[in-house]
């Protein structure tokens, strides 16, 4: 059972470098959101791993949930978002 939770945990942090790399290389903003959505999903799986239900409701709850909303609004406010005008 140890093993098999070691090489999920390693997974993750694969995914979690991915990720970080992704968000930083990628030129659509659009998709540096999303993909950072997917960062804060997994950084509250790896508290959950580590033991602190706390820090990973507060990970999901503020990363992947309110930032997004923000970065998604902030796009959209600067015309980012193809298809959104203000008026």
């Amino acid at each position: 059972m140890s093993t098999m939770s070691t090489v999920i945990q390693v997974i993750l942090v694969l995914f979690l470098i991915a990720s970080a790399i992704g968000v930083s290389v990628t030129g659509n903003l659009f998709m540096a959101v999303i993909i950072f959505m997917g960062y804060s999903s997994i950084m509250a799986i790896i508290w959950l791993f580590l033991e602190s239900p706390d820090l990973a409701i507060t990970e999901a709850a503020v990363g992947a949930g309110v930032d997004s909303v923000l970065f998604f609004l902030t796009l959209k406010k600067v015309h980012a978002l193809k298809g959104t005008r203000e008026g």
